[in-house]
This record gives structure tokens, sequence and C-alpha cells, in this order.
């Protein structure tokens, strides 16, 4: 590999530099995908920004190539680990000092390299990296993702990490798995490890940025704060919010994520849909408070290449419809590797990987992908509503969740401390809101809820700010739900709460306690710990219920959902309000209508949707003049009623291509759409009458359908990597 200090004058010399425009002037981004590839037609699926993988020889040819077919271009590469073997080196002179090292001296490699670890963010792998973005920062990328700063928490043994520990903490290091005590340190440090990392690195990018008179933005692509917990990953997640050199996340949430098993009711199992849906809250909690920008990404496929069609499919669906949940976020990263999806071969039928009977990718499902595709760049919608259970409710999570899963006393292992309050209601059709208890202190960040529930199982507040801002919420009228029984030995750590570990009995949730007015029973305050245990207590104009139970328990319980959905309506009654639940979530954003029936919920009644519909999750794009879901199953339509009552005339509704210059004339319409060679565009047009006279430039063999009915023209052709100018007359 070229070493990337050298690929400066390559990049000058070969590249004729387009540089990025400032970010008032910068065009649409709504989609994006990453790549390491070259340009090529089978995956040319026509999102605004192709982001480019990885700095190295092929660096400036590959940017060259996509921004020649019209992409606005990123740059992203690991900030854990990459292919940075000029770096570490080889054979005796290989640098394992600074790879991630676990108890039994065994290096954490990503994935199956040899070559590729996990690093230790010294600060001469700090500079390294620096001079790895360069080259793209003089390419006038419009932004540098650096991707997954993660540090496992069951290393904590290199000699690197051992000399941070001394600078960090002025004391001889302590072996992770020693005490809770230092598992939670080791944590801790490991956390502001990448923070330090990023901070410096996103601050060179934007002074060399300005230095060349552009802006560039910087973007961390991210696992969710709840998927890295219960992986055993500690990453600075919502802390990366006190970087002001940073723009917004990518949150990585996808199959491979939301299928890994939790437990509800006493059942463990795979909920992908309810998981990415709280996975994608989750990172929305992190941003929303201080308006920074987040993707959200799903995957059509996933990184285990076993799994046949049949499962990507149905899981890509569950993750879009859980992504599509939060209408705050209208910016999509629409895959990853587009390679491996459009080129890659995988197990014909469900479990069959065994057999080797492997194939490409099914016609009918490249061309639902292109359709969701093209619909997400249409999802900035003002007019939102939402057909679910009672909103306002929130749970509250803490980065320090990824501080007690490892030895020697780890948190549960499937995160019942955080699935045991937030799937009973998400079961129940109540779409809770994943607040940030980092982000309390910002302004307006508790004004959407109404009801919070809080646990300090499996995590704990990082500062005391963060209860009085609680406090004063639940005194303007909010209502707080505490589950928790004070057994977890992280209440013990040296931290604030004890007194740097001078008062090792005081518990985290004492300070919120007394900031409330709780009493102990033998002290005076506004009402006792028994009365807040029994009922809920009036606390201002707000209210406060305590349940001495763990919440990990209440998910490994029959009835843990019903105590949970219990202590939740017994709130809003306080409150003035009933809580309503239901079997299903529905929110519509414009003319899309987004679905999900769960299972396991307070019934198996289908969901009917009537009016006259495109079905996005069929190729062929049918119009349907109602939808019937049962339990566990989805849908994403687009609602012709709705873009008739809002004066649309004509209008691709659906196409399994891109589609872009839409343009309505008097008696004609006009479009361009793009796709994937060796695809099938099929689209859904809506139009104020049935057409006269259509044409394709370059001319391409056509078949199309008129549905008077629907008032839409459905038609169909092949995608050639090439602009298709459609015309229509009637």
């Amino acid at each position: 590999m070229l070493n990337p200090l050298c690929l400066l004058a390559v990049l000058v010399a070969v590249m004729a530099i387009s540089f990025a425009a400032p970010a008032q002037n910068a065009p649409q981004d709504f989609t994006c995908f990453q790549t390491g590839s070259d340009y090529g037609p089978e995956i040319d699926i026509g999102s605004d920004v192709a982001v480019v993988y990885g700095v190295n020889a092929s660096f400036p040819d590959r940017v060259a190539l996509w921004r020649e077919k019209g992409y606005v271009v990123s740059m992203m590469t690991g900030i854990a680990w990459g292919g940075y073997d000029d770096y570490y080196g080889s054979g005796d002179a290989f640098r394992r000092d600074e790879v991630q090292t676990d108890k039994t001296g065994k290096l954490w490699m990503h994935g199956n390299s040899t070559t590729v670890g996990y690093n230790v963010p010294t600060p001469s792998y700090v500079e390294y990296i620096k001079r790895v973005v360069d080259p793209a920062i003089d390419a006038g990328v419009r932004a540098i993702y650096l991707e997954e700063p993660e540090y496992w928490a069951v290393t904590g043994w290199s000699e690197a990490f051992k000399a941070e520990w001394q600078r960090a903490y002025n004391e001889p290091w302590q072996a992770p798995d020693s005490s809770p005590d230092a598992q939670y340190r080791a944590s801790k440090l490991k956390y502001e490890l990448y923070f330090n990392a990023l901070k410096e690195v996103f601050e060179h990018v934007k002074r060399r940025a300005a230095d060349k008179g552009i802006e560039i933005e910087c973007h961390v692509p991210t696992h969710s704060l709840i998927n890295y917990a219960q992986w055993r990953i500690v990453s600075p997640e919502s802390h990366l919010m006190d970087l002001d050199a940073m723009d917004g996340y990518v949150a990585q949430v996808w199959t491979g994520t939301a299928r890994s098993a939790n437990v509800y009711g006493g059942k463990m199992k795979e909920r992908t849909f309810e998981t990415a849906f709280l996975e994608y809250g989750q990172a929305l909690g992190m941003v929303r408070p201080t308006g920074r920008k987040v993707w959200f990404l799903a995957d059509p496929v996933e990184d285990n290449p076993d799994r046949s069609w049949n499962d990507y499919k149905r899981n890509y669906e569950c993750t879009v419809i859980a992504s599509l949940m939060w209408p705050e976020v209208h910016h999509f990263e629409v895959m990853p590797w587009p390679s491996r999806i459009f080129r890659g071969t995988y197990p014909r039928v469900d479990l069959d990987s065994a057999s080797g009977d492997r194939e490409g990718i099914p016609a009918d499902y490249a061309t639902q992908i292109l359709t969701v595709i093209n619909a997400l760049n249409e999802m900035d919608q003002a007019d939102v509503r939402y057909e679910t259970g009672s909103r306002g409710v929130g749970v509250v999570v803490s980065d320090t969740l990824m501080f007690q899963r490892a030895d020697p006393e780890p948190s549960d292992a499937h995160l019942s401390s955080f699935y045991g309050l937030a799937l009973p209601l998400v079961k129940h059709g109540v779409p809770v809101e994943i607040v940030q208890l980092e982000n309390t202190l910002q302004p307006r960040c508790l004004e959407s809820c109404k009801v919070l529930l809080l646990t300090y199982e499996g995590q704990k507040p990082l500062k005391p700010a963060y209860h009085e801002a609680l406090a004063e919420w639940v005194r303007a009228g909010g209502g707080l739900i505490y589950v928790g029984d004070g057994s977890d030995p992280y209440h013990r750590v040296r931290e604030w709460w004890t007194d740097d570990g001078n008062d090792p009995e005081t518990k985290a949730y004492d300070d919120l306690f007394e900031r409330l007015g709780v009493a102990d029973g033998q002290s005076t305050g506004c009402f006792s710990l028994t009365d807040a245990c029994e009922v809920p207590v009036k606390v201002g104009n707000g209210y406060v219920r305590i349940l001495q139970e763990r919440p990990r328990d209440l998910a490994r319980a029959q009835d843990g959902p019903a105590t949970v959905i219990g202590l939740v309506a017994e709130m809003f009654e306080c409150l003035g309000e009933k809580l309503t639940t239901q079997n299903h979530l529905v929110v519509r954003r414009g003319p899309f209508v987004v679905a999900s029936v769960l299972d396991e919920s307070v019934s198996d009644a289908p969901l009917r949707l009537d009016g006259a519909f495109v079905n996005l999750f069929e190729s062929g794009v049918p119009v349907r003049q109602a939808v019937a879901l049962g339990p566990g199953e989805r849908a994403l339509l687009y609602d012709i009623d709705y873009a008739r009552r809002n004066g649309v005339r004509a209008k691709v509704v659906a196409a399994g291509a891109r589609v872009r210059d839409e343009r309505v004339e008097e008696r004609s319409f006009h479009f361009v759409t793009r796709g994937p060679k060796a695809t099938t565009a099929n689209l859904r047009v809506l139009l104020p009458e049935a057409p006269e006279r259509m044409s394709l430039s370059p001319e391409t063999p056509l078949q199309s359908a008129w549905d008077a009915e629907s008032g839409t023209l459905l038609m169909s052709f092949g995608n050639s990597a090439q602009d298709v100018a459609v015309d229509i007359e009637w």
C-alpha cells in the first residue's frame, strides 16, 4: 500500500480538483452510500453522495470517476482500524503494543484480518490519521467520515493502554477485571481516548480546509449506544456532541445490529423491527437537542454472507420501516458496499448456506431496493401525522451503559436493564423516545416528554447536574418513574456520588432523590421513600414513582411488561391523561404511509388501511385499494389520494430508479431516471388523464399499462446506468 504521505503529491498532480462549495450552497445530500470500489455501471444507484472509502493509491481515480458520473464525493475511513500497514508495520516491527489486548494477551483484530487491529489511539497514531485524511481534504471532498471509534470492553492490557492509564489517572494501571471500579475507570478512559482522538483530527480537518478557503463537514458513522453496550464496545457516542468541529453522525443500524436477541416477557429471540426502532431512536436522541445532522443507515444485506436473500429482504424491510418512524430525520445512508449487494452471491433459500447453492440478487429485490432508495429522497415532509399509542414517554439512557460490560461483574448480557423498560412500550404501540441523559443539560431536551423511565442499573450518571435538570423537569409537571433496587455493584465505584469512594454506600440515585425531596424515612423531606414506592407522589407540579425492582427481572418475568405499562398508565392518570395502547405504529410523512403491526402485543387484530396506495415494497409497484397487515408485518405505501387532495397533477410516485428533474406542463410531464445496469425500473406515474404519447431518450424498450381507477400509469424498462429522459403527453 502506498504511504498516504506520498499520496498528496499524486493527488494534486493527477486530479483536477473541484473544491467543495461552502456549506450554505452545497448540493442536496439526502441520500448517500459508501463504497471502496471503482465506479461501475451495475452499482450506479443514483444517490446524492458517493462516500469513497479509504485513502490509498487508487483514491484519486475513484474520486474522479464518481464525480464524473455526477455524484458529490465524500471520504470515509476507520478511526479505530483500517488498512494502516505502513503505520503498524509487520513481522518483528509490528506495533503490537498499540493494538487492543485482552487478559490472555490476545490482540483484537478486525474481522478475520491478521494485519488490521483495533488500535489504542496514541498520540503518534492520531498524528498518523491526520496525514491519512490530508489527501481527501486537498481533493475538496464534501465531508470526511471517521467511522466506528471502538474500544472493546474486554481489552485493556496493552502496554499503550497502561501508559494512557498512568497519564490520565496518575496512578499505576489496574487490571480492568480486578474490580467493578477498575472496569468502570478503564471504560471511562477508553471513552475519553477516542473523544480526544476525534477532537484532534476534526480540528485539523477544519483548519486545513479553512486554509484552502473551503468548508468540509466532519461526521462519525457509529453504531447506536444500545448496540455498542450489548456487543460490549466502548465509544464516545453522545460525548461527541461536545466537539465543536463535529457536524453529525451516521447511525449505523442494520440487520446485523438489530437482530441481536433480547428478552421480553421471559422469551429471548430476535426482534429486528423493535430493536431497530429503539436503536434509531437513541441515535436521534443524541442529536435532537443540538441541531446536528444525522443519517440513518439501512443495509439490504448484512456482514454475515451466509444468510439467504429471503432473510436479508425481511430484515431490511424491518430496519427501513423502523428508521422512517422518526420523521425528524430525512438523511439516509441507503447502503454500505453496493458491490456486495449488486455483485455478491448469497444462499438461494433460508438455511441453505451449507449446500453451496448461491445466486446473485433476485431481480424483484433489486427493484424493491431501488424503489425504496428513490422514496428516501422525498422524506423531508412538513406534514407529519402519528397514528400510534400515547406519545410523550421517554426512557433515559447514558453513555455509561458501555462502562459495565465486562468482568468482574458485567451487567446483564442481553442489556435487559434497558430492554426491560423500553420493549414493553414499543410492543404496546407507544412510540417511546430515547432520552440521552447527557443531553438533559441542553435547552428543550425534555420538552416533548410527559413521562420518563429511569434506572441506574447498568448505567450511572456522569454529572450531578443531570439530576438538577431532571428535578426541574419534574417540578414543572413531568412524571418520573425510577426503577431499581440498588444492588448494582457499580454504585460503589469511585465517582462523584460516592465522594470518590469515601462514601461507598451511597447510591447513584440518592442525589436525585434528595433534589426531589425524597426522604429515607429517617430524615425529613417532602415525602418518604416508602410513599413513592406505593403511589406516584406530588413534587411541585409533577410526580415521582419508585419501583424497587431490577429492570432485568421485569424483562425475564412473564408479567414484567404489564408491570411497566401499569406504571406508565398510573403516571398518565396522575397527569390527567389516559395512556393509549394498540398493536401497531403508523406514521404518515406527507403522502408516505409507514406502518408496522406488532406481535407479542395487545391483540392479533390486523391493521386495515383504506384508500389508493402504491406498495413500495412490491417490485411491481401495484396500486392497492386497501392494505391489511397482520402481526409481524410492515408496509411502506404511497397515498395517491393524499397527493391528489394536495393538488398534485402529475408525479412519479414510485420508481425502481432515481428520478430527477420532474417538470409538469399544461399537457405534458417530463422527468429523468437513472438506475444500475441490469436492473429493472418499474415506475408508477400519477397523471391527470390517460397518456396519448410516451417517449424515452435514449430510445429504450418500454412496457406500459394505464390504470383508469387510480389514474396512474405503470411503466417498465431496463436501467442502463445512464440518464433516460421520459416525456409523457395527454
